[in-house]
């Protein structure tokens, strides 16, 4: 395991995921910590931290910074003063909750993006916890014949089941997203298999809230081999579960990761703010 000189980090999980100690991403950091925190994200893929104040978005985006260009999510942007910061709220009596499928968000985009920072604001007592699933495992563990038939496939990726006046989310929740007439539709194809751009490794890069159909096949001749990826992606070997916190955050890498947030708490408000890291083209 790597060594940090300035940061502790301790792992959740054997698969993924650990939580950072020893530093106060709210404050100005030198560019060896930013360095050590970059390490430990592509080391465990999810990073947690608790104790933070990012609740000043100029903070939360000032962090995010460091790590990359900041993303503006086209169906999240409603004309809000910080359109790169997404705020995520649950309230008692909703009946649907932003994530509660396994995903990699935004896949639908031409470059999707590279990471998300997602800060606590306000969490229940209990319940509202977030999976998230090691995508490099995914890949590995299948098998050689299976690798083979994944290798030159593309999946097409689009929004329809996320924004857009049919969908009817707002309607359900709290967590509001374009719903409009004038929303358009974003549809892109990525390969199945894709190469991170740092570690060089491969992994898994489907997911069943944006991918609709395998490139050059029909919904229906699709879905039994998505059915079947989208189960053995989030096998729980593969996870982590993150209890939050008020003053919580987690960093992941959305180019290697999955997760879900859980929705079981249904009495109680849970307040979440959210930036999104520009991504690079899937290879």
């Amino acid at each position: 395991m790597r060594k940090y000189q300035q940061i502790k980090v301790v792992p959740l999980s054997s698969a993924i995921g650990a939580e950072i100690g020893n530093v106060d991403i709210s404050k100005d950091l030198s560019s060896t910590v930013i360095t050590e925190i970059r390490s430990a994200l592509l080391d465990h893929l999810v990073i947690f931290f608790r104790d933070q104040d990012l609740s000043d978005p100029e903070r939360h985006k000032m962090f995010t910074e460091y790590f990359g260009d900041l993303f503006i999510h086209p169906n999240f942007n409603l004309g809000q003063n910080n359109p790169e910061m997404v705020y995520l709220t649950r309230r008692p009596g909703d009946t649907a909750a932003a994530g509660e499928r396994w995903h990699a968000d935004t896949t639908m985009m031409e470059n999707p993006p590279m990471g998300a920072i997602l800060f606590a604001l306000e969490v229940p007592d209990w319940g509202g916890d977030t999976l998230f699933a090691n995508q490099y495992m995914a890949f590995e563990n299948l098998s050689q014949g299976m690798k083979k038939l994944l290798i030159n496939l593309k999946a097409v990726h689009n929004d329809s089941r996320v924004a857009g006046p049919a969908v009817g989310l707002n309607s359900k929740r709290a967590t509001k997203v374009r719903e409009d007439e004038d929303w358009t539709l974003t549809e892109n194809s990525h390969p199945v298999i894709r190469t991170h751009p740092e570690t060089h490794k491969k992994c898994l890069f489907i997911n069943s809230i944006y991918v609709h159909h395998f490139e050059g096949m029909s919904v229906e001749e699709s879905q039994g081999l998505l059915e079947f990826l989208y189960t053995e992606s989030t096998r729980p070997e593969y996870s982590c579960r993150f209890r939050w916190k008020n003053n919580s955050v987690a960093f992941w890498d959305n180019r290697c990761v999955q997760h879900l947030a859980i929705h079981d708490n249904h009495s109680a408000t849970r307040k979440m703010q959210r930036t999104q890291i520009i991504g690079d083209a899937v290879i």
